[in-house]
């Protein structure tokens, strides 16, 4: 490809997406629609996930006592010797 097809077909892109935004249709399919939504899901369950770890290392991270652990269960008596 040389400089000028390459101009040509930024240029042409770039029309599409003027177009589109005026047209205020920005989404030509379901297609569209449907990755539009997963992205914006997937992000939104990163940024979630950024936010829980921020919030346990400011609020729990401090603490100096440690947890307290309580055996849960029962011994077997069969494995000692």
């Amino acid at each position: 490809m040389s400089q000028e097809d390459l101009k040509d077909e930024l240029q042409e892109q770039f029309n599409d997406v003027l177009t589109g935004l005026q047209s205020k249709d920005l989404f030509q399919s379901n297609w569209d629609i449907a990755s539009f939504a997963v992205f914006f899901i997937f992000i939104g369950m990163v940024l979630l996930l950024v936010i829980l770890v921020l919030i346990r290392c400011f609020c729990c991270c401090c603490c100096d006592e440690k947890p307290r652990r309580h055996k849960v269960g029962i011994d077997n008596m069969a494995l000692d010797p």
